[in-house]
């Protein structure tokens, strides 16, 4: 790859204007991250976490800072509902908060819900720990690139023991515009002690379009906080959708996830959760089924720190055409984590053989008394299941389509939500060949 600073990619990031807060952490935080970016660029080519997803194609690509038109982009506002998902909604349109399309009045009681720009304005001094980090490691170019340049997202607050029954509702819609965009987010999650939530988080497009969107998340659960966060990808064909999420659950705090990767032309995922409370427990489940010439990978990470943690992670990958799907789980216990019990099962499909999935599982373990497992395959559909449904009369095409959705719907079996679970399994159903 040719030095930084020729490629069109950094050139149009490095060019464009900081956002200026007037708040001075907040500003220098910003200009400490940019050259950190400036001085490093795109050389993901030597990072292990990122060898097999190629940002050549990316990196030729010059990208426009923001959009001043967002707050009149139209968007139907039909299409931002999901089933079974009918409480608070924040929705911002290629970065920029939409008051118009949102739903935030009659908050309950202990929940507070804003965007980032607001919350900054009102009152900066409880975002400073969370948004002074500098980030320095050689795979973070694009966490760099979102802490310089993100001039909005999500600030949720959940007070201690307040339990909101309705699932709130974060909305990040991709709209057209003139020329390719990059806009960035960045969002800030924490549920008090004994508090609980439902979350639901929705990429989808409003059109077709090729931005380049990051989207950089905090999440913490303090001790005995419940948190169930189902997240909906449906990126536009031709976006490229670079998203990094870092969870911390306390004592005894409890998180499970549901994610359905089925949008974008680029996307890549890290997930990133720290099990830093004794008896701090996480599940994972989720399904990526990249088609055409998608290319979507997943960074799943999971660290215990703590006493008698557990963690259960079940993901399910299908490709394809000529689409490449990318899953790394990497379990570590850590010395002094005693007691942890800690699972990754990871099964892929290949629908085509020009169709490609990496899987690479890892686990480390530094602690005693642990109970560990991890184990990852890649195969085609199993030809005796194909040969009994024939025999039964089902065509060929629909006999794949049937074994295929069974295979994904795996992961949804325990997400508590009905309606929101049969919507994302006719969404696996209709992202099958045809």
């Amino acid at each position: 790859m040719s030095e930084p600073a020729t490629l069109p990619l950094v050139a149009s990031l490095v060019d464009a204007p900081l956002p200026a807060s007037g708040i001075a952490w907040l500003d220098a935080m910003r200009r400490d991250n940019r050259e950190v970016f400036v001085a490093g660029g795109l050389a993901l080519a030597r990072v292990e976490a990122w060898k097999y997803t190629a940002l050549r194609g990316l990196a030729r690509r010059s990208f426009a800072d923001g959009d001043e038109a967002a707050l009149t982009r139209a968007v139907d506002p039909t299409t931002l509902a999901l089933p079974g998902v009918e409480g608070a909604r924040l929705v911002f349109v290629n970065g920029v908060f939409r008051a118009d399309l949102s739903v935030l009045d009659a908050l309950p009681s202990g929940l507070t819900l804003q965007p980032l720009s607001q919350a900054l304005h009102t009152d900066p001094d409880p975002l400073r720990f969370v948004l002074s980090r500098r980030h320095y490691e050689a795979d973070e170019a694009f966490t760099q690139i979102n802490a310089a340049h993100a001039r909005d997202g999500v600030v949720l607050r959940l007070a201690d023991h307040a339990k909101i029954a309705a699932p709130v509702h974060l909305v990040f819609v991709g709209a057209p515009a003139e020329g390719d965009l990059a806009w960035h987010l960045r969002n800030v999650i924490e549920l008090g002690e004994g508090a609980a939530l439902s979350l639901v988080e929705h990429h989808l497009a409003s059109g077709e379009q090729a931005h380049l969107a990051t989207v950089v998340g905090d999440i913490e659960l303090r001790e005995g906080a419940r948190l169930h966060h189902a997240v909906v990808q449906q990126a536009a064909a031709g976006a490229s959708l670079i998203r990094r999420t870092s969870l911390r659950l306390q004592t005894r705090a409890h998180a499970t996830l549901h994610l359905a990767e089925l949008g974008g032309a680029l996307v890549r995922h890290d997930l990133r959760a720290e099990l830093i409370g004794d008896g701090a427990q996480l599940e994972t489940r989720g399904v990526f089924m990249p088609h055409g010439r998608q290319h979507v990978d997943t960074q799943l990470a999971i660290r215990h720190q703590a006493l008698n943690t557990a963690s259960s992670s079940v993901w399910r990958g299908v490709a394809s055409d000529r689409a490449r799907g990318v899953f790394r789980g990497a379990i570590v216990v850590a010395p002094g984590a005693d007691g942890s019990d800690a699972s990754l099962n990871n099964k892929n499909l290949l629908l085509s053989g020009s169709a490609e999935i990496d899987a690479k599982p890892e686990l480390e373990i530094y602690a005693d008394e642990v109970k560990a497992a991890h184990g990852a395959t890649v195969g085609q559909l199993d030809e005796r299941s194909l040969f009994y449904l024939r025999s039964r009369g089902i065509p060929l095409a629909e006999a794949r389509a049937l074994l295929t959705a069974a295979f994904c719907r795996a992961v949804l079996d325990d997400l508590p939500n009905e309606a929101l679970r049969e919507h994302l399994s006719a969404l696996l159903i209709a992202q099958l060949p045809a």
